[in-house]
């Protein structure tokens, strides 16, 4: 890091008053290392983990697993798995002890930079990274063989340019060890990898927060098949939410309620009735994630998604 020549960070007070979670903003990415870290906020990632985080070490990014509030060891997973693959001296554990407002009118009626704003949450967070690029990653996605390779390309990739880049993500929806199921009507693409910078730093958006993205900046789009987004369906994977009224008023948030209709009804035992939806059974011994990641997704044919203009009209009664 050139430390000699970097001007002094951009600092965003919370309104509480708490010191210790005020951010400490870079002002430009020149001043720091190259190099791409991960940033993960967490919350009950336990079994989740042992699958998100190998991917991203393979690459040989830096990680940064923020954990808010678990109840079920999370941050000791991280530490534990950081240790198993000899990297201890690449990912940071940390804790933010402040309930975070859900999506939905909890985050608007919620000041930008109070500490349980998502906004200020996501800059305390990303405040710890000392790369030039980070890459906002969750405790639930799960980078395919196939992405590995891509983004350890993209770190040096890179190294000489200004770029954000979008990846579409699959949502994989377990039932068990052996079984999941993989939407291919859902459209999600989003932005992951960024510069670091003030200009890049995150404010509060309708819905959920948004990073700033200056304009002209170069955009680039990585193919399908990288990653999945793991949905188990014993659990509550909408409780970040206030409520489900909050689905599918926005364009950005209507992939929610195709989210929250494919769980239903797989909860159910609909799934069989629900056009785009596709089972999925890994061979015995072999964890369901695991096959999909090293296995299944990367021997589909492209494009993974259905083309609106090839769906079926039919849809779950």
């Amino acid at each position: 890091m050139n430390t000699a020549t970097r001007s002094p960070d951009l600092v965003i007070p919370s309104i509480e008053g708490h010191p210790g979670y005020d951010v400490s903003w870079p002002r430009e990415a020149a001043s720091l290392e190259r190099g791409v870290t991960a940033v993960l906020r967490v919350r009950n990632e336990a079994r989740n983990l042992p699958w998100a985080l190998p991917p991203l070490l393979r690459s040989g990014y830096r990680i940064v697993v923020v954990d808010n509030g678990s109840d079920d060891g999370t941050a000791d997973v991280a530490r534990r798995v950081a240790a198993e693959h000899g990297a201890t001296d690449r990912v940071e554990v940390t804790a933010y002890p402040f309930t975070i407002s859900r999506c939905g009118d909890e985050h608007l009626r919620t000041h930008e930079r109070s500490v349980h704003s998502l906004a200020h949450f996501y800059n305390w967070s990303f405040a710890h990274v000392r790369t030039a690029y980070s890459l906002k990653w969750d405790g639930d996605m799960v980078l395919t063989d196939e992405g590995v390779a891509t983004f350890a390309d993209l770190a040096w990739q890179l190294e000489h340019v200004e770029a954000v880049v979008s990846m579409p993500r699959h949502p994989l929806f377990v039932e068990s060890p052996s079984v999941a199921y993989l939407d291919r009507y859902l459209i999600n693409v989003e932005e992951y990898l960024f510069p670091m910078g003030e200009a890049y730093r995150h404010v509060k958006a309708f819905e959920w927060e948004m990073r700033m993205v200056p304009r002209g900046t170069e955009r680039l789009r990585l193919p399908e098949g990288l990653c999945v987004e793991l949905k188990h369906l014993d659990s509550d994977e909408f409780d970040h939410w206030d409520g489900q009224a909050a689905f599918g008023s926005t364009e950005r948030t209507r992939r929610k309620a195709r989210e929250w209709q494919v769980f239903s009804e797989l909860r159910a035992g609909r799934g069989a009735q629900l056009a785009g939806v596709e089972r999925i059974e890994a061979p015995a011994g072999v964890h369901v994630v695991d096959h999909v990641a090293h296995t299944w997704l990367p021997a589909q044919r492209r494009p993974l998604t259905v083309p609106p203009h090839e769906r079926e009209p039919r849809t779950a009664s």
